[in-house]
């Protein structure tokens, strides 16, 4: 059975198996620092394809708890939300809920999916218009997929927008109402 456990930076942490806690301001085990640092490289020599979702995550939680193992939270995070993109895009108060995930592990995940939205926007704001069908579907599955909540984005005809198109896009797919004649 996990027992939980606090550092002094009020990240809690589950301790299960062979894990022991490192006390605050001791270095991590070599165990754990060589385990990032091949982590790292591997990143940095085929970038995020070489990597599982999990390993990704353990990249960014390393950040956020920089003496610990992170492999079953990140294995946690992926087991409660379903994917990499799903755990980065979820609500605050839903990471909360997970067992071992604290302040510093939701402003990490935070920042890397305010990051993904500003390179998704700048790709097509950059842009006179979104050039092709591609670059809109890249851009809402971006900025709209793994919201809780619907969101409707429409053409103005008030400031002489012409509407193209309706699209629902999901988790996995997208919908095109002009597609599927319903526009």
């Amino acid at each position: 059975m996990a027992q939980r456990s606090h550092f002094a930076d009020g990240q809690a942490s589950l301790f299960g198996g062979d894990e022991t806690p490192v006390p605050p301001g001791a270095p991590a085990p070599s165990y754990l620092r060589d385990h990032r640092a091949r982590l790292r490289q591997r990143f940095r020599e085929g970038g995020a394809d070489a990597l599982p979702d999990y390993e990704m995550l353990e990249l960014l939680l390393f950040r956020a708890i920089p003496r610990r193992d992170v492999k079953p939270l990140a294995r946690l995070l992926l087991d409660t939300f379903g994917d990499f993109n799903a755990v980065v895009s979820a609500p605050e108060r839903r990471l909360a809920a997970v067992a071992g995930v604290g302040e510093s592990v939701i402003t990490e995940l935070k920042l890397v999916e305010a990051a993904a939205h500003r390179l998704a926007r700048s790709r097509v704001l950059q842009r006179p218009v979104v050039s092709s069908w591609d670059a809109l579907l890249s851009y809402c599955q971006t900025t709209m997929a793994h919201r809780e909540t619907e969101q409707f984005r429409i053409a103005a005809e008030a400031l002489g927008i012409t509407l193209h198109d309706h699209l629902v896009i999901g988790r996995s797919r997208e919908l095109s109402f002009r597609a599927e004649g319903l526009l």
